[in-house]
């Protein structure tokens, strides 16, 4: 596959057209979309193609989803782009009781093949209401699949696939990947919605991430390699919703030791939910505890030092690492010095 560099933003938007030009039942509709090419500039000249199906919408969460479930039921495929995922919770009803029941509730009778395309994570210095991490809200919810991009490649692979899957999908990207530039060949094939990817394997330390805090994430295995010698099997996660259990079983066999690290706030998070099934299914191949690095409870400040403070970092990702590698690997002294987990 030939090397193409485009940003994550258009990633997403080749993807959306893509969809939209194998299939007239795809639109798109949300705040700022049509005149504006949405916030973050994914929707650019959309409309020039697609007149009538890339809509602008009044500021209006509950009409969106709820206006996309009917669409949904009646045969469409609509994508609903929510502007920024924090404001999600004031179309909960229609999340919870209307687009993941319907399909159950209607005896497999309804369809429901809707994304909500849900911007979240840090905008930097957006202060408490613009920069929140909500996904996992949405786990713990039946009938709703939740993916959350790491590259720009893997956003177009993941957005096509939701588009094309039965099932309503919430498509969280990060506010900080818009602009992010990578690989995004040409013959890109597709992708396994469900499925988690090993991006950098390993020997000593699982550490598993997703989203925006991949990133971090292989900058905290390198260092570890580079400057400690210890060996860190990075997985992307991709999908939260459901989990690739058996991928992170095969890796926690091999490696013994499992970090998770999340920009979403620790207490209640993935990695919470990824360790107790660790625990419960294979403690036997741990050879040392489960660690979690992820924000502290707070809202998030506006201050960029408070700010970097709430937040954990390459630097918290590689205290854990350093902390959960097997003693011949590393020692404690290494995982003191690179600062503790959060």
């Amino acid at each position: 596959m030939s090397e193409r560099i485009i940003t994550f933003g258009e990633a997403t938007r080749e993807a959306m057209l893509e969809e939209m030009r194998a299939d007239e039942r795809v639109f798109v509709y949300g705040e700022d979309i049509a005149k504006q090419g949405g916030i973050f500039g994914q929707f650019a000249g959309m409309k020039d193609e697609f007149p009538e199906r890339v809509l602008d919408t009044p500021i209006s969460e509950t009409a969106l989803v709820g206006a996309g479930v009917g669409a949904a039921i009646a045969g469409a495929k609509p994508v609903i782009d929510l502007h920024f995922a924090d404001f999600i919770g004031i179309a909960m009803d229609e999340v919870l009781n209307q687009m993941a029941k319907a399909h159950y509730m209607f005896g497999g009778q309804a369809s429901m093949s809707l994304v909500l395309r849900a911007p979240d994570g840090l905008m930097k210095h957006g202060a408490a209401q613009h920069s929140q991490s909500l996904e996992t809200w949405f786990t713990n919810i039946p009938g709703i699949r939740v993916v959350v991009p790491s590259t720009p490649a893997n956003g177009k692979q993941l957005l096509k696939a939701a588009i094309e899957d039965p099932n309503p999908v919430i498509y969280f990207e990060n506010k900080g990947l818009f602009p992010v530039k990578g690989d995004v060949p040409e013959d890109l094939p597709p992708i396994d919605i469900s499925k988690a990817e090993v991006v950098r394997p390993g020997a000593d330390v699982t550490l598993i991430s997703y989203g925006l805090m991949l990133t971090k994430a292989l900058e905290a295995a390198e260092v570890a390699q580079r400057e400690h010698g210890v060996s860190v099997e990075v997985i992307d996660l991709r999908s939260i919703t459901p989990l690739d259990m058996p991928t992170i079983y095969d890796s926690v066999k091999k490696t013994g030791h499992l970090v998770i690290a999340h920009e979403a706030i620790k207490i209640g998070g993935v990695g919470g939910e990824i360790a107790a099934r660790v625990a419960e299914n294979h403690f036997d191949y741990l050879r040392g505890p489960i660690l979690r690095v992820g924000a502290r409870f707070t809202p998030l400040p506006f201050s960029p030092v408070m700010e970097d403070y709430v937040l954990a970092g390459v630097k918290e990702i590689l205290g854990a690492v350093l902390a959960a590698a097997p003693a011949d690997a590393t020692t404690k002294d290494d995982a003191a010095k690179a600062g503790e987990a959060a």
